[in-house]
């Protein structure tokens, strides 16, 4: 029998209490693929509709399947001024949204009003919704501003230079370190043979000044990580909220090992740069 489902709030408490969750990045546009996932028991599952193909209609889907796996479904939304991105995000029930390419303190203030009903923010109410088809208008958006989840993409090094104003915005809730972006636009990629960018004093002086701006203002921390090897690694550092890659990027992998168990039989596999 499946747990009963925690509440935003109480989520966000286990997160700032170092209790990991592990979930994966959707890219693919098919809420067959994301319900399923949800039922494997990921603690969460985020729809990527900033690099997937997914309209409103498919999207409304998505969530759907998610919530009928049981997992916490989050939406990373095209910016912290995707007014219409967050509100559909949410009024389709999504728990939470991740916004990604923030800067600056004043651009994080602006993603979490349109978030957050008034007064606190500016997000819309309207009713039907399937947000609010469990508890009711009053249930769902009297209690919405403490069970909102809002994180924050930590992928710039105008973020890090502003990390410390950033995580100080009331309504943040995560700041979540996307170390591909944030390498490129450091210039390690330029600097550094691939993958020694991510092991560079450089990126770890800017991990470091994130993890300090996070605990100095009880903000959770988050990372996207290809695989299982450097999970432990952050988990220590503090980041309890982890994926561990995407649909994708699992469905490669799986493939993967599936062929290189039958290559050896007198089959060889086409020549392709994805595998």
């Amino acid at each position: 029998m499946a747990d009963t489902p925690v509440t935003g709030a109480e989520f966000k408490q286990q997160l700032r209490e170092g209790q990991p969750k592990i979930g994966l990045f959707v890219n693919s546009h098919s809420p067959t693929v994301v319900e399923q996932l949800a039922h494997t028991g990921y603690d969460w599952l985020l729809i990527d509709t900033q690099h997937g193909p997914m309209n409103y209609e498919k999207l409304s889907a998505m969530i759907a399947g998610v919530s009928n796996g049981g997992a916490k479904s989050f939406v990373r939304v095209g910016g912290y001024d995707d007014r219409p991105g967050i509100q559909q995000s949410l009024d389709l029930g999504a728990d939470g949204i991740l916004v990604p390419y923030i800067n600056t303190a004043e651009e994080a203030r602006a993603a979490v009003s349109c978030a957050l009903y008034p007064t606190a923010g500016t997000r819309s109410v309207y009713f039907p919704q399937r947000s609010m088809n469990k508890a009711g208008l009053l249930g769902y958006a009297g209690n919405w501003n403490k069970n909102a989840i809002v994180a924050l993409q930590v992928e710039t090094a105008s973020c890090i230079e502003n990390i410390e104003e950033i995580a100080a915005v009331p309504g943040v809730d995560m700041l979540f370190l996307g170390q591909n972006d944030l390498c490129m636009s450091m210039g390690l990629y330029e600097k550094y043979e691939f993958p020694h960018m991510y092991t560079s004093p450089e990126l770890a002086e800017a991990t470091n000044k994130l993890i300090a701006a996070a605990k100095k203002n009880n903000v959770a921390l988050g990372v996207f990580l290809f695989g299982t090897a450097r999970v432990q690694e952050f988990l220590d550092k503090g980041f309890p909220f982890i994926s561990l890659g995407n649909d994708l990027h699992h469905i490669l992998t799986q493939a993967g090992a599936h062929i290189s168990a039958v290559e050896g039989m007198g089959w060889k596999r086409r020549p392709t740069a994805l595998l």
